[in-house]
């Protein structure tokens, strides 16, 4: 299950309804939503790049 949550006054909140029993243990997995750790693992070839910016430029 994968499940966005937000991070408020030291407690993760998830943002939906949990399926879960009450004091079911859980494993968790933290990938922050950071522009950088977005961008990390594209490869982005620079000239096409450019190309796709002047098009939506006009």
């Amino acid at each position: 299950m994968i499940v966005k949550a937000i991070y408020e006054n030291n407690l993760l909140k998830p943002q939906e309804k949990l399926n879960l029993k009450e004091g079911e243990e859980v494993d968790i997995e933290i990938k922050s939503r950071g522009i950088f750790g977005l961008l990390k693992d594209w490869k982005l070839d620079s000239q096409s790049l450019k190309d796709e910016l002047r098009e939506t430029d006009g």
